[in-house]
Protein backbone atom coordinates (compact mmCIF):
# COMPACT_ATOMS: atom_id res chain seq x y z
CA UNK A 1 0.00 0.00 0.00
CA UNK A 2 1.32 3.15 -1.02
CA UNK A 3 2.08 5.68 1.70
CA UNK A 4 1.58 9.39 1.70
CA UNK A 5 3.74 11.85 3.02
CA UNK A 6 2.71 13.69 6.35
CA UNK A 7 3.61 16.86 7.55
CA UNK A 8 6.18 15.73 10.07
CA UNK A 9 8.44 14.15 7.15
CA UNK A 10 8.55 17.70 5.99
CA UNK A 11 9.33 18.96 8.83
CA UNK A 12 12.28 16.20 9.85
CA UNK A 13 15.63 18.51 10.59
CA UNK A 14 18.30 16.99 8.05
CA UNK A 15 22.43 18.33 9.52
CA UNK A 16 23.00 18.53 5.87
CA UNK A 17 20.78 21.27 5.44
CA UNK A 18 23.19 24.37 7.39
CA UNK A 19 26.09 22.93 5.32
CA UNK A 20 24.46 23.29 2.04
CA UNK A 21 23.10 27.34 2.13
CA UNK A 22 23.62 29.52 -1.34
CA UNK A 23 26.61 30.17 -1.69
CA UNK A 24 27.96 28.02 1.16
CA UNK A 25 31.53 27.30 -0.76
CA UNK A 26 34.26 29.42 -1.90
CA UNK A 27 36.14 29.03 -5.00
CA UNK A 28 38.55 26.73 -3.70
CA UNK A 29 36.34 24.71 -2.07
CA UNK A 30 36.23 21.89 -4.04
CA UNK A 31 37.52 19.21 -1.80
CA UNK A 32 34.93 20.16 1.16
CA UNK A 33 32.15 20.37 -1.14
CA UNK A 34 32.82 16.45 -2.15
CA UNK A 35 33.03 15.30 1.57
CA UNK A 36 30.18 17.44 2.34
CA UNK A 37 28.08 15.76 -0.29
CA UNK A 38 29.29 12.22 0.92
CA UNK A 39 28.46 12.92 4.51
CA UNK A 40 25.01 14.19 2.94
CA UNK A 41 24.60 10.65 1.04
CA UNK A 42 25.91 8.97 4.46
CA UNK A 43 22.91 10.66 6.31
CA UNK A 44 19.88 9.98 3.44
CA UNK A 45 21.16 6.03 3.00
CA UNK A 46 21.30 5.72 6.96
CA UNK A 47 17.45 7.47 6.71
CA UNK A 48 16.37 5.35 3.95
CA UNK A 49 16.81 2.13 6.10
CA UNK A 50 14.27 2.98 8.20
CA UNK A 51 11.94 5.14 6.58
CA UNK A 52 11.92 5.23 2.26
CA UNK A 53 9.42 8.16 2.10
CA UNK A 54 12.02 10.11 4.61
CA UNK A 55 14.60 9.35 2.69
CA UNK A 56 12.90 10.45 -0.84
CA UNK A 57 12.14 13.54 0.98
CA UNK A 58 15.46 14.24 2.51
CA UNK A 59 16.90 13.39 -1.13
CA UNK A 60 14.73 15.65 -2.98
CA UNK A 61 15.41 18.61 -0.66
CA UNK A 62 19.13 17.64 -1.16
CA UNK A 63 18.77 18.22 -5.00
CA UNK A 64 17.13 21.37 -4.57
CA UNK A 65 20.21 22.74 -2.50
CA UNK A 66 23.01 20.85 -4.45
CA UNK A 67 23.93 23.33 -7.33
CA UNK A 68 23.33 27.06 -5.33
CA UNK A 69 25.75 26.22 -2.57
CA UNK A 70 27.96 24.43 -5.06
CA UNK A 71 28.10 27.09 -7.50
CA UNK A 72 31.14 29.24 -6.82
CA UNK A 73 33.36 26.69 -6.80
CA UNK A 74 35.95 26.37 -9.50
CA UNK A 75 35.10 23.05 -10.96
CA UNK A 76 38.25 22.76 -13.78
CA UNK A 77 39.33 19.33 -11.95
CA UNK A 78 36.00 17.42 -12.88
CA UNK A 79 36.48 16.05 -9.37
CA UNK A 80 33.31 18.05 -8.30
CA UNK A 81 31.48 17.15 -11.51
CA UNK A 82 31.81 13.50 -10.98
CA UNK A 83 31.35 13.54 -7.27
CA UNK A 84 28.09 14.82 -8.49
CA UNK A 85 27.41 12.94 -10.74
CA UNK A 86 27.56 9.79 -8.94
CA UNK A 87 25.25 11.60 -6.07
CA UNK A 88 22.73 11.78 -8.65
CA UNK A 89 22.18 8.79 -9.32
CA UNK A 90 22.79 6.99 -5.54
CA UNK A 91 19.54 9.19 -4.69
CA UNK A 92 17.72 8.80 -8.05
CA UNK A 93 17.86 4.83 -6.71
CA UNK A 94 16.00 5.94 -3.74
CA UNK A 95 13.53 8.29 -4.73
CA UNK A 96 12.38 5.81 -7.32
CA UNK A 97 12.43 3.33 -4.81
CA UNK A 98 9.89 5.06 -2.41
CA UNK A 99 6.84 3.58 -2.48
CA UNK A 100 4.70 7.05 -2.22
CA UNK A 101 1.25 7.82 -3.13
CA UNK A 102 0.87 9.75 -6.74
CA UNK A 103 0.06 13.22 -5.33
CA UNK A 104 3.55 13.01 -3.00
CA UNK A 105 5.59 11.24 -6.23
CA UNK A 106 3.96 14.49 -8.42
CA UNK A 107 5.21 17.05 -5.46
CA UNK A 108 8.79 15.99 -5.40
CA UNK A 109 8.94 15.64 -9.28
CA UNK A 110 7.79 19.41 -9.74
CA UNK A 111 10.70 20.18 -7.14
CA UNK A 112 12.98 18.54 -8.87
CA UNK A 113 12.16 20.22 -12.30
CA UNK A 114 12.35 23.00 -10.79
CA UNK A 115 15.98 22.79 -9.63
CA UNK A 116 16.46 21.19 -13.23
CA UNK A 117 15.64 24.42 -14.47
CA UNK A 118 17.54 26.72 -12.32
CA UNK A 119 20.68 24.68 -12.48
CA UNK A 120 23.16 26.78 -14.73
CA UNK A 121 25.80 25.22 -14.58
CA UNK A 122 25.07 21.72 -15.97
CA UNK A 123 25.28 19.50 -12.62
CA UNK A 124 21.62 18.16 -12.31
CA UNK A 125 20.15 19.20 -16.11
CA UNK A 126 23.07 16.41 -17.71
CA UNK A 127 21.77 14.05 -15.79
CA UNK A 128 18.13 14.35 -14.09
CA UNK A 129 15.97 14.97 -17.62
CA UNK A 130 17.78 11.70 -19.41
CA UNK A 131 16.33 9.30 -17.32
CA UNK A 132 13.14 11.55 -16.03
CA UNK A 133 11.19 8.64 -17.46
CA UNK A 134 12.75 6.41 -14.52
CA UNK A 135 12.00 8.57 -12.03
CA UNK A 136 7.88 9.15 -12.95
CA UNK A 137 7.95 5.52 -11.76
CA UNK A 138 5.02 4.21 -13.71
CA UNK A 139 2.99 5.08 -16.75
CA UNK A 140 0.78 7.17 -16.23
CA UNK A 141 3.15 9.96 -14.37
CA UNK A 142 5.42 9.29 -17.74
CA UNK A 143 2.97 10.46 -20.15
CA UNK A 144 1.60 13.02 -18.01
CA UNK A 145 4.81 14.84 -18.37
CA UNK A 146 5.60 13.86 -21.80
CA UNK A 147 2.71 15.32 -22.93
CA UNK A 148 3.86 18.35 -21.20
CA UNK A 149 7.35 18.74 -22.83
CA UNK A 150 5.84 17.21 -26.61
CA UNK A 151 4.46 21.38 -27.87
CA UNK A 152 8.04 22.75 -26.57
CA UNK A 153 10.37 19.89 -27.68
CA UNK A 154 8.77 20.02 -31.15
CA UNK A 155 8.97 23.85 -31.26
CA UNK A 156 12.87 24.35 -29.92
CA UNK A 157 14.01 21.87 -33.10
CA UNK A 158 11.70 23.35 -35.48
CA UNK A 159 12.99 26.84 -35.15
CA UNK A 160 16.54 26.05 -33.16
CA UNK A 161 16.06 26.75 -29.57
CA UNK A 162 17.52 25.32 -26.70
CA UNK A 163 15.08 23.17 -24.25
CA UNK A 164 16.42 21.71 -20.99
CA UNK A 165 13.28 19.37 -21.27
CA UNK A 166 14.33 17.22 -24.76
CA UNK A 167 15.76 14.16 -23.51
CA UNK A 168 13.02 13.93 -20.54
CA UNK A 169 10.88 14.11 -22.68
CA UNK A 170 12.15 11.62 -24.91
CA UNK A 171 12.50 9.21 -21.39
CA UNK A 172 9.38 9.57 -20.49
CA UNK A 173 7.82 8.89 -24.16
CA UNK A 174 10.02 5.96 -23.62
CA UNK A 175 8.84 4.91 -20.17
CA UNK A 176 4.99 5.25 -20.83
CA UNK A 177 5.67 2.54 -23.78
CA UNK A 178 4.69 5.08 -26.46
CA UNK A 179 7.45 3.58 -28.44
CA UNK A 180 5.91 4.65 -31.77
CA UNK A 181 5.06 8.46 -30.90
CA UNK A 182 8.84 8.80 -30.22
CA UNK A 183 10.16 6.92 -33.31
CA UNK A 184 8.05 9.79 -34.93
CA UNK A 185 9.37 12.66 -32.65
CA UNK A 186 13.10 11.71 -33.43
CA UNK A 187 12.38 11.54 -37.13
CA UNK A 188 11.54 15.42 -36.56
CA UNK A 189 15.04 15.82 -34.61
CA UNK A 190 17.05 18.85 -36.10
CA UNK A 191 20.25 16.56 -36.60
CA UNK A 192 21.30 13.15 -36.32
CA UNK A 193 22.30 12.92 -32.60
CA UNK A 194 23.24 9.85 -30.36
CA UNK A 195 22.08 11.72 -27.36
CA UNK A 196 18.53 11.39 -28.59
CA UNK A 197 18.53 8.41 -31.00
CA UNK A 198 19.61 6.17 -27.90
CA UNK A 199 16.28 6.38 -27.04
CA UNK A 200 14.81 5.04 -30.41
CA UNK A 201 17.07 2.04 -30.06
CA UNK A 202 15.31 1.14 -26.78
CA UNK A 203 11.92 1.53 -28.36
CA UNK A 204 12.51 -0.51 -30.97
CA UNK A 205 14.06 -3.22 -28.85
CA UNK A 206 11.04 -2.73 -26.76
CA UNK A 207 8.56 -3.52 -29.87
CA UNK A 208 10.58 -6.59 -30.29
CA UNK A 209 12.40 -5.11 -33.79
CA UNK A 210 16.10 -5.80 -32.71
CA UNK A 211 16.78 -5.88 -36.31
CA UNK A 212 16.04 -2.93 -37.01
CA UNK A 213 17.18 -1.60 -33.64
CA UNK A 214 20.51 -2.53 -34.60
CA UNK A 215 20.52 -0.98 -38.03
CA UNK A 216 19.23 2.28 -36.30
CA UNK A 217 22.26 1.99 -33.64
CA UNK A 218 24.42 1.98 -36.62
CA UNK A 219 22.51 5.00 -38.15
CA UNK A 220 22.47 7.32 -35.05
CA UNK A 221 26.32 8.13 -35.04
CA UNK A 222 26.07 11.86 -35.23
CA UNK A 223 29.46 14.33 -36.41
CA UNK A 224 30.27 15.04 -32.33
CA UNK A 225 29.09 11.98 -31.18
CA UNK A 226 31.37 9.20 -29.33
CA UNK A 227 31.75 6.38 -31.88
CA UNK A 228 32.45 3.70 -28.30
CA UNK A 229 28.91 4.65 -26.85
CA UNK A 230 27.03 3.85 -30.17
CA UNK A 231 29.22 0.59 -30.65
CA UNK A 232 28.56 -0.61 -27.25
CA UNK A 233 24.58 -0.36 -27.80
CA UNK A 234 25.23 -2.86 -30.96
CA UNK A 235 27.19 -5.00 -28.93
CA UNK A 236 24.27 -5.25 -26.55
CA UNK A 237 21.49 -5.74 -29.29
CA UNK A 238 23.63 -8.24 -30.60
CA UNK A 239 23.98 -10.12 -27.15
CA UNK A 240 20.33 -9.85 -26.21
CA UNK A 241 19.07 -11.33 -29.26
CA UNK A 242 22.04 -14.29 -28.19
CA UNK A 243 24.20 -13.54 -31.01
CA UNK A 244 27.45 -13.54 -28.27
CA UNK A 245 30.14 -14.96 -30.70
CA UNK A 246 29.27 -12.43 -33.24
CA UNK A 247 28.86 -9.53 -31.02
CA UNK A 248 32.04 -10.71 -29.32
CA UNK A 249 34.19 -10.74 -33.17
CA UNK A 250 33.00 -7.60 -33.80
CA UNK A 251 32.64 -5.40 -30.83
CA UNK A 252 34.59 -7.03 -27.59
CA UNK A 253 38.22 -7.54 -29.53
CA UNK A 254 38.61 -4.35 -31.09
CA UNK A 255 38.19 -2.97 -28.09
CA UNK A 256 40.17 -4.89 -25.86
CA UNK A 257 42.67 -4.16 -28.56
CA UNK A 258 41.90 0.03 -29.11
CA UNK A 259 42.19 0.56 -25.31
CA UNK A 260 44.43 -2.18 -23.27
CA UNK A 261 44.67 -2.76 -20.09
CA UNK A 262 43.35 -4.21 -16.93
CA UNK A 263 40.16 -2.17 -16.63
CA UNK A 264 38.84 -2.79 -19.97
CA UNK A 265 39.79 -6.10 -19.70
CA UNK A 266 37.32 -6.36 -16.57
CA UNK A 267 34.68 -4.71 -18.38
CA UNK A 268 34.72 -6.94 -21.30
CA UNK A 269 34.98 -10.04 -19.02
CA UNK A 270 32.13 -9.04 -17.82
CA UNK A 271 29.75 -8.50 -20.66
CA UNK A 272 31.21 -12.41 -21.74
CA UNK A 273 30.97 -14.36 -18.74
CA UNK A 274 31.18 -17.84 -20.46
CA UNK A 275 34.60 -16.50 -22.58
CA UNK A 276 37.38 -17.98 -20.96
CA UNK A 277 39.27 -15.27 -19.66
CA UNK A 278 43.11 -16.87 -20.84
CA UNK A 279 41.70 -17.07 -23.85
CA UNK A 280 40.13 -13.34 -24.13
CA UNK A 281 43.85 -12.29 -23.16
CA UNK A 282 45.19 -14.15 -26.00
CA UNK A 283 42.84 -12.70 -28.54
CA UNK A 284 43.58 -9.13 -27.33
CA UNK A 285 47.16 -9.72 -27.80
CA UNK A 286 47.30 -11.66 -31.64
CA UNK A 287 45.02 -8.86 -32.87
CA UNK A 288 47.47 -6.29 -31.05
CA UNK A 289 49.14 -5.28 -34.44
CA UNK A 290 52.37 -3.48 -32.99
CA UNK A 291 54.76 -4.87 -30.40
CA UNK A 292 55.16 -2.09 -28.46
CA UNK A 293 51.78 -2.01 -27.57
CA UNK A 294 51.48 -5.36 -26.11
CA UNK A 295 53.32 -4.55 -23.11
CA UNK A 296 50.13 -2.78 -21.80
CA UNK A 297 48.65 -6.41 -20.82
CA UNK A 298 51.13 -6.96 -18.08
CA UNK A 299 49.13 -6.44 -15.14
CA UNK A 300 46.17 -8.03 -16.89
CA UNK A 301 48.77 -11.39 -17.36
CA UNK A 302 49.66 -11.20 -13.68
CA UNK A 303 46.50 -10.43 -12.78
CA UNK A 304 45.28 -13.94 -14.07
CA UNK A 305 48.01 -15.66 -12.65
CA UNK A 306 49.63 -15.95 -16.13
CA UNK A 307 52.95 -15.06 -15.01
CA UNK A 308 54.77 -16.78 -17.93
CA UNK A 309 52.94 -14.90 -20.67
CA UNK A 310 53.76 -11.77 -18.18
CA UNK A 311 56.94 -12.16 -17.80
CA UNK A 312 57.42 -12.62 -21.83
CA UNK A 313 55.73 -9.07 -22.44
CA UNK A 314 57.75 -7.37 -19.69
CA UNK A 315 60.89 -8.39 -21.54
CA UNK A 316 59.50 -7.81 -24.98
CA UNK A 317 57.63 -5.09 -24.69
CA UNK A 318 57.24 -1.49 -23.06
CA UNK A 319 56.03 -1.66 -19.93
CA UNK A 320 55.53 1.44 -17.19
CA UNK A 321 57.82 0.99 -14.89
CA UNK A 322 56.11 1.51 -11.61
CA UNK A 323 53.53 -1.00 -12.59
CA UNK A 324 56.91 -3.46 -12.77
CA UNK A 325 58.04 -2.29 -9.63
CA UNK A 326 54.68 -3.06 -7.91
CA UNK A 327 54.67 -6.45 -9.48
CA UNK A 328 58.43 -7.20 -8.19
CA UNK A 329 57.24 -5.62 -4.43
CA UNK A 330 54.11 -8.22 -4.81
CA UNK A 331 55.79 -11.44 -5.62
CA UNK A 332 59.42 -10.94 -3.72
CA UNK A 333 58.15 -13.34 -1.16
CA UNK A 334 55.91 -15.68 -2.75
CA UNK A 335 57.82 -15.83 -6.51
CA UNK A 336 61.09 -14.11 -6.43
CA UNK A 337 62.02 -15.03 -9.84
CA UNK A 338 59.13 -13.20 -11.47
CA UNK A 339 59.88 -10.30 -8.86
CA UNK A 340 63.55 -10.91 -10.35
CA UNK A 341 62.28 -10.48 -13.90
CA UNK A 342 59.88 -7.51 -13.04
CA UNK A 343 62.90 -5.38 -11.24
CA UNK A 344 64.85 -5.92 -14.41
CA UNK A 345 62.57 -5.31 -16.76
CA UNK A 346 61.82 -2.21 -14.80
CA UNK A 347 65.54 -0.45 -15.31
CA UNK A 348 65.64 -1.68 -18.53
CA UNK A 349 62.46 0.01 -19.46
CA UNK A 350 63.76 3.12 -17.28
CA UNK A 351 67.23 3.17 -19.19
CA UNK A 352 65.28 3.75 -22.38
CA UNK A 353 63.32 5.94 -21.60
CA UNK A 354 59.94 4.82 -20.94
CA UNK A 355 58.02 5.90 -17.94
CA UNK A 356 55.60 8.54 -16.57
CA UNK A 357 56.68 11.22 -14.29
CA UNK A 358 59.89 9.52 -13.49
CA UNK A 359 62.46 10.40 -10.63
CA UNK A 360 65.39 8.86 -8.91
CA UNK A 361 63.02 6.67 -6.23
CA UNK A 362 61.29 4.74 -8.84
CA UNK A 363 64.93 4.08 -10.10
CA UNK A 364 66.11 3.33 -6.40
CA UNK A 365 63.11 0.57 -5.84
CA UNK A 366 63.77 -1.27 -8.91
CA UNK A 367 67.20 -1.56 -8.35
CA UNK A 368 66.73 -2.56 -4.49
CA UNK A 369 64.11 -4.98 -5.61
CA UNK A 370 66.21 -6.35 -7.92
CA UNK A 371 68.82 -7.17 -5.52
CA UNK A 372 66.48 -8.50 -3.18
CA UNK A 373 65.08 -11.48 -5.46
CA UNK A 374 68.55 -11.95 -6.62
CA UNK A 375 69.79 -12.98 -3.07
CA UNK A 376 66.50 -15.00 -2.66
CA UNK A 377 67.40 -16.88 -6.14
CA UNK A 378 71.41 -17.35 -5.08
CA UNK A 379 72.21 -14.98 -8.44
CA UNK A 380 73.03 -11.63 -6.90
CA UNK A 381 76.52 -11.38 -8.47
CA UNK A 382 74.87 -12.31 -12.29
CA UNK A 383 71.60 -9.85 -11.09
CA UNK A 384 74.74 -6.93 -10.47
CA UNK A 385 76.48 -7.91 -13.80
CA UNK A 386 72.65 -7.60 -15.52
CA UNK A 387 72.33 -4.31 -13.76
CA UNK A 388 75.80 -2.95 -14.79
CA UNK A 389 75.24 -3.98 -19.24
CA UNK A 390 71.52 -1.51 -18.39
CA UNK A 391 73.98 1.13 -17.06
CA UNK A 392 76.11 1.17 -19.96
CA UNK A 393 73.49 0.79 -22.53
CA UNK A 394 71.47 3.69 -21.08
CA UNK A 395 69.42 6.00 -23.68
CA UNK A 396 67.49 7.49 -20.86
CA UNK A 397 67.04 11.68 -21.11
CA UNK A 398 70.24 12.99 -19.68
CA UNK A 399 71.30 9.24 -18.98
CA UNK A 400 69.39 9.26 -15.55
CA UNK A 401 69.31 6.14 -14.67
CA UNK A 402 73.03 5.98 -14.98
CA UNK A 403 73.51 8.77 -12.84
CA UNK A 404 71.29 7.54 -10.29
CA UNK A 405 72.97 4.41 -10.03
CA UNK A 406 76.74 4.75 -11.73
CA UNK A 407 78.31 5.13 -8.64
CA UNK A 408 77.16 1.67 -7.34
CA UNK A 409 79.28 0.11 -10.25
CA UNK A 410 81.89 2.61 -10.74
CA UNK A 411 80.99 4.02 -13.59
CA UNK A 412 81.67 7.36 -14.69
CA UNK A 413 78.72 10.00 -15.37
Amino acid sequence: MKRKMNKQLAKHKWSFTSRFRAGAYGQKASRLAIQRIKEAVSEIKQANRNDHLLATEGAVLFIEKLVPAIAEIDSSSSALGTATNNTLYDLVSVIEKADADPETREKWLERLWEAVQDDGYGYLNAILPEIWGELCVDKATASRWADDFLDTVKHSWQYGGYFVGDTACLSCLLAAGRHEELLDLLQQAPRVWWHYRRYGVQALLRLGRKAEALRYANESCGLNDNLSQVEEACEDVLLSSGLSDEAYRQYAIPRLVSRPGLATFRKVAKKYPEKDQQEMLNDALENTPFDQDKGKWFATAKQLGMLELARHLALHSPVEPKTLNRAAKDYRDSNPAFALCAAIASLHWLSQGWGYEIDSSDVYTAYSLALEAGQKTGGVELVKSDIAHIIEQDRSPGMFVKQVLGHYFKTPR
